[in-house]
């Protein structure tokens, strides 16, 4: 029955968006009403309102979404979404304030002359709204209105304008900053939460392990995240189009003829081209910029471009006048001395010193100066046709249609799953054959299709709650949140271009001239399709375009991780085993070059460590050997065992399904047999499924190959072994590095220490004389300063002895000042402590640091890399394109 209602779900959704419901009522209300009718059959028929439901009932969708709704606009810790009105507002206020006019029409002037040059302007432009404004409508209309007809005009092709118009206004979707991504990244933020914990499941369930290695888990996605990621497939695209047009215009020269400048290219043009190109790129590098430099959030940077597109559309709607220019040359000042002032003064508030104050309050000068200049820039807008007015109601009403939509596909996706919807689609993805990539196209093409006739937030938010957790539990790709969401993006953006539904076909239908009939539009939008196709194709072959960006973000970040992250260690290996076969001879010269120095006067602790070092530091190219031989084993065990392997995770997953269904069916039985009038046919019917799938889970059990469990274990063994071998490097270089760590430390604190020494050597009065509470106090204020010297433990612990004689009356039970003597005796003990620390470490300091330091500088960067705080730009840039790259991990499952 639950089936029954599934489908019923699914058709008043098809129905109500046929009609010609809004979507932010079809979702909902369809869920309602599916919901609604579950529950009454089930009271009716079964006395049980959940009765039809595959897991839970409407009260646990009731608190589903309460639960959604709640995380949606109450959750702090999932704002992502806040940034969405904001770049809705940059787009719309630089498109009513003719920005974006002004730049089409002068990008059309400069590249006009070559042959398709005005389509490739078209182009350029295009990606350049894309990147400020986001706003597929927007941009289709403006360019509609201004390109097509001058590349009518100018004897274009109708198909290629009309393609090349269209195209370009949906590079908005991909190109960040983009709403789309924005909402990816909140759904696939769930998503990753989910497949995390089936991916644990399947660990447990595959290994018997109970905790699963956290260089396993999911690689989740923020919404800076896919910005980065789809940045460089957004430019693959620009390239693709730019492309195809310049070759028409080659091959075809009819179809894309040059369009000759009537004006001067004189200075006032370049001046043209400098005001009408700059203030964009400006404000895209600020946006984009600050995101992938990691100075600001999405959300951040989201009002920094709102606040931009004022300043910018101010000086725009005053263009004519004297002073239009003013208030963005005062905010231009502002920032400028904001930046100054940051780079000569410290102004962090709670830590302000007296130093500090004129730079507080140049700050507050500039800061005030850029405040005025916003105000003035808005004033302007709000005064100067209105508008200020028409741009907040445009994106009041876009965030309001995305949010609402939002609440609606929660709902409706959480009906999907109460009917048992999600497993049905987990379990038909997971028997196709072929494995993960069969269900990824599987899953594209459904997605292509559905973009015929549903909007793009629609197929977001509906379906890839839905979608997603199944794709990124696999272990056998092992894909990335971005690397998916940025291939759902790329495939949803052909949703503006498909006919008979695709908007940029209606956006350019609505403002094209009748010569320009609506076969035009969709001939000319069905090549575009295919090179949206082509560029889909080039990020799914080569992933590294969309993971490469915020991989080497994150690691070269202030938030990066350290080396020693587990996550990063398969990469970082790579990379410093090349590295010892490069500069292996220059790291075993510096060990020969240290190893003569003279340890002999060192603390016997500390010179076994390091003379321990150096030869954990020689056997680092062995255990090198030894870990690559491990590898080289399991990679050819691989080879042949993999197959075995696949096959009887299949059957075991096949095995798992079964047996949840007869645990499923049995509670059933055992609830209806606590009824008054139990039902005996139902239950005897039920009880046939249950031995039929008993008897189906044998015969997959009987289908496991003999030799499993002795292959399984050799390959076990192979792992187990590579590991105890990767283990027992990873100690061996920390054990090499950490003690010239500490030696060096100890060394170059020569100076601290001196400085306590007059410490000590005053409390030789204090214990001799002082209160027995004040004595302790003033040890206890050495023994502080003796603490923050590395290695002075000996020194510190006999201050502690002598302190701890004045605890408690000294009268009582001490006879005359015995307890001062014995202060006296273990101060003169940690006198002779501090000599001896001084001693070796004064000769030590001219002796052993300039060949340890020299020691440190050729393994630091190799064999002591995991102990860094963080990697180097150019290690960062290494292991990102390595991570970058995805790694199959079904083995280990």
């Amino acid at each position: 029955m639950e089936l029954v209602f599934l489908s019923l779900l699914v058709l008043f959704m098809v129905l109500a968006l046929m009609a010609g419901f809004p979507v932010s009522f079809a979702l909902p209300g369809s869920a309602i009403l599916a919901i609604a009718l579950a529950a009454l059959s089930g009271w009716l028929f079964a006395s049980d309102m959940n009765a039809y439901f595959y897991q839970g009932g409407p009260i646990d969708w009731l608190s589903s979404g309460v639960t959604n709704f709640r995380s949606l606009y109450w959750d702090v810790e999932r704002d992502t979404l806040i940034a969405i009105p904001l770049f809705v507002f940059m787009g719309i206020m630089l498109q009513r304030s003719k920005i974006a006019e002004d730049l089409l029409v002068t990008m059309a002037q400069l590249f006009g002359p070559i042959p398709g040059g005005l389509g490739v302007s078209v182009v350029f432009v295009g990606a350049l709204l894309a990147a400020t404004t986001g706003i597929v409508g927007a941009t289709v209309i403006a360019m509609g209105l201004i390109s097509l007809p001058a590349m009518l005009r100018n004897n274009y092709s109708k198909s290629l304008a009309c393609g090349t118009i269209c195209a370009s206004g949906t590079l908005g979707q991909i190109i960040p900053p983009s709403i789309v991504l924005i909402i990816l990244a909140d759904q696939l933020s769930s998503a990753s939460d989910q497949a995390s914990t089936a991916r644990k499941a399947l660990y447990k369930a595959s290994t018997g392990e109970i905790s699963m290695p956290s260089q396993f888990d999911i690689t989740s996605a923020s919404a800076g995240d896919m910005f980065m990621g789809a940045f460089i497939p957004g430019m693959v695209l620009v390239v693709i189009y730019m492309a195809y047009i310049l070759i028409s215009a080659t091959l075809r020269p009819n179809t894309a003829p040059p369009v000759p400048y009537e004006g001067e290219f004189d200075r006032g043009f370049a001046l043209r081209v400098v005001l009408a190109l700059v203030p964009p790129l400006t404000l895209i590098f600020v946006v984009l910029g600050s995101i992938i430099l990691g100075i600001a959030t999405v959300n951040q940077a989201g009002s920094i471009g709102a606040v931009g597109a004022t300043i910018m559309a101010g000086y725009r709607l005053g263009a004519g006048k004297r002073n239009a220019f003013y208030p963005a040359i005062l905010a231009l000042v502002s920032i400028a001395g904001i930046m100054l002032v940051l780079s000569q003064y410290d102004l962090n508030i709670k830590n302000v010193r007296d130093g500090d104050m004129l730079g507080l309050l140049l700050a507050g000068v500039f800061c005030s100066a850029l405040m005025a200049a916003v105000i003035w820039s808005t004033w302007r807008t709000y005064v100067i046709d209105d508008t200020l007015r028409g741009v907040m109601i445009e994106t009041a009403k876009t965030t309001s249609m995305v949010f609402i939509i939002l609440i609606g596909a929660a709902m409706l996706t959480s009906a999907f799953r109460g009917f048992g919807g999600e497993e049905l689609v987990k379990e038909h993805l997971t028997s196709l054959p072929g494995g993960f990539w069969t269900q990824f196209i599987v899953v594209m093409v459904v997605i292509f299709f559905l973009g015929f006739f549903l909007d793009f937030i629609e197929i977001a938010v509906v379906v890839v709650p839905i979608v997603a957790p199944i794709l990124l539990s696999d272990p056998s790709a092992n894909i990335t949140a971005v690397w998916l969401g940025v291939m759902i993006g790329l495939n949803i953006q052909t949703s503006f271009l498909t006919p008979p539904f695709g908007f940029a076909l209606f956006y350019l239908r609505g403002v094209a001239p009748p010569s320009v009939q609506t076969l035009d539009i969709y001939r000319g939008a069905v090549a575009f399709i295919v090179l949206q196709l082509v560029g889909l194709a080039v990020a799914g072959q080569f992933p590294a375009l969309v993971n490469y960006l915020p991989y080497r973000t994150y690691l070269t970040s202030d938030t990066a991780p350290p080396p020693m992250n587990p996550r990063l260690q398969s990469c970082i290996e790579e990379y410093l085993f090349d590295e010892y076969d490069v500069r292996g001879e220059f790291i075993r010269a510096s060990l020969d070059a240290v190893r003569k120095q003279d340890l002999s006067y060192l603390p016997k602790d500390l010179g076994r460590e390091l003379s321990d070092s150096f030869s954990k530091a020689e056997a680092t190219f062995d255990l090198v050997a030894q870990v690559r031989t491990a590898q080289a084993a399991l990679d050819e065990k691989a080879q042949q065992y993999r197959p075995l392997h696949e096959e009887v995770r299949r059957l075991q997953r096949e095995m798992r399904k079964l047996d949840k269904l007869v645990a499923e069916a049995e509670r059933d039985i055992s609830r209806w047999s606590r009824r008054d009038n139990p039902d005996a046919d139902l239950m005897a019917a039920t009880q046939i499924r249950v031995d039929a799938r008993k008897k189906e889970r044998d015969s997959l059990a009987a289908q496991v190959p003999v030799r499993w469990k002795s292959e399984h274990a050799a390959f076990t063994a192979l792992l187990d072994r590579h590991k105890k071998a990767l283990n027992k490097y990873r100690n061996n270089v920390d054990g090499a590095y950490e003690p010239i760590v500490q030696v060096r430390k100890q060394i170059v604190q020569l100076e601290r220490l001196k400085k306590v020494t007059p410490l000590i050597a005053d409390l030789q009065s204090v214990i001799a004389s002082a209160d027995p509470t004040l004595a302790m106090t003033r040890i206890k204020s050495v023994e502080r300063a003796v603490d923050q010297v590395d290695g002075a433990s000996d020194v510190r612990s006999m201050l502690a002895k002598a302190r701890r004689q004045f605890r408690g009356d000294p009268d009582s039970g001490k006879s005359g000042d015995t307890y001062r003597d014995k202060a006296r005796q273990f101060l003169e003990q940690s006198k002779r402590n501090l000599a001896a620390q001084m001693a070796w470490r004064t000769r030590a300091s001219s002796d052993l640091l300039p060949a340890l330091t020299a020691y440190n500088q050729a393994i630091a960067d190799n064999i002591g890399l995991r102990l860094q705080e963080r990697l180097s730009v150019a290690q960062a840039e290494t292991v990102a394109s390595c991570q970058a790259h995805h790694r199959d991990l079904s083995l280990s499952f």
